[in-house]
C-alpha cells in the first residue's frame, strides 16, 4: 500500500497492530560519471515499494525522504545536501504525524550510507520520547546474504560501497536507461597510513566520485543482488509485523 494513493478512511481501516510502516529514505547526490543523482532514492524507492507489494496486507509506504545528509559528497555538482538538523525533523515528523493517527510500527529503509547516523540518532530520540512505538532502521543492502554478495560479485569488494560493482549493477537491473555504460570506471583512494573512524569527504578519497570496481558491473548481477534484497527484506519486515519478545542469553 502507497500511503499517497489511499484516503483517509483508507488509513482509518488500517490494523494498528500489524501494520508496518516503510519509511524509504534515499539522496540527491553525484554517483560519479555514470549513475544518476538520483540513484540511492531510487533504490530505497524501488526496495520499500516491491517488498510492500509482497505483503499489501501489513506494508504501508510513504514516498521516500529524498532529500539526505549528503553535506560529504557536495564537491561535486548537482549534489542537494540536507542540514542534519533539517534531515532528523523531516524524520521525526514523518514518524509522528502516523505515530498521533496511533501506528505502532516503522522501519527506515534507507539507501544513502550519508543518512544511516541521522537515522540511528532519530529513532533513538523517539523511542526515549516514545517507548511504546516499534522502530527499525536498515539499508535496503542489509537484507543482502553475504554469500550471494561473496558468489556473486567478481571484484575484490565484497559489499556496496558508493556506484561500485554492486550498486552499479543494481541500476543496471533497474534503471538501465540511467545508466552512462561507456563511462564506467573504477575508483577509490585509501589514507596511508590507515587512520581508524577517519571522517572525509568524498573529493579526497576519490578522483571522480565513485568507490570501487564499476567497470565489473552487470544488469544480470544486479537481477541476483536485487531479488535476494526484496525475498529477505519482506521477511524482515513479516517478522516485524508479526511481533518479537526479548529473551535471556545463553
Amino acid at each position: 500500500m502507497r500511503l499517497p494513493e489511499l484516503t483517509w478512511p483508507d488509513i482509518n481501516a488500517l490494523d494498528r497492530e500489524r501494520t508496518v510502516v516503510l519509511i524509504p529514505t534515499g539522496a540527491v547526490e553525484q554517483h560519479g560519471p555514470y549513475l544518476p543523482l538520483g540513484t540511492d532514492t531510487f533504490l530505497a524507492t524501488a526496495a520499500a515499494e516491491e517488498i510492500a507489494a509482497q505483503i499489501p496486507d501489513i506494508a504501508l509506504v510513504t514516498p521516500c525522504l529524498w532529500l539526505g545528509a549528503s553535506l560529504h559528497h557536495m564537491p561535486f555538482s548537482g549534489t542537494l545536501s540536507h542540514s542534519f538538523a533539517g534531515y532528523e525533523e523531516a524524520l521525526t515528523r514523518t514518524i509522528q504525524s502516523l505515530a498521533d493517527h496511533h501506528f505502532l510500527k516503522f522501519m527506515v529503509i534507507n539507501g544513502h550510507g550519508g543518512n544511516v547516523d541521522s537515522n540511528h540518532i532519530t529513532l533513538r530520540k523517539l523511542k526515549y520520547q516514545n517507548p511504546t512505538l516499534q522502530l527499525a532502521a536498515a539499508n535496503y543492502f542489509d537484507f543482502l546474504d553475504q554469500s550471494v554478495l561473496d558468489s556473486t560479485l567478481a571484484g575484490p569488494l565484497k559489499s556496496i560501497r558508493h556506484a561500485c560493482e554492486a550498486e552499479a549493477s543494481l541500476m543496471l537491473h533497474k534503471h538501465p536507461q540511467l545508466v552512462r555504460v561507456d563511462s564506467l570506471r573504477d575508483d577509490g583512494l585509501a589514507s596511508e597510513p590507515v587512520i581508524p573512524g577517519l571522517i572525509s569527504n568524498f573529493d579526497e578519497i576519490t578522483e571522480e566520485g565513485s568507490f570501487g570496481y564499476a567497470t565489473l558491473a552487470t544488469l544480470e548481477k544486479g537481477a541476483t543482488l536485487w531479488q535476494s534484497i526484496i525475498e529477505n527484506g519482506t521477511e524482515a519486515v513479516k517478522r516485524f509485523s508479526g511481533g518479537y519478545t526479548y529473551l535471556g542469553i545463553v
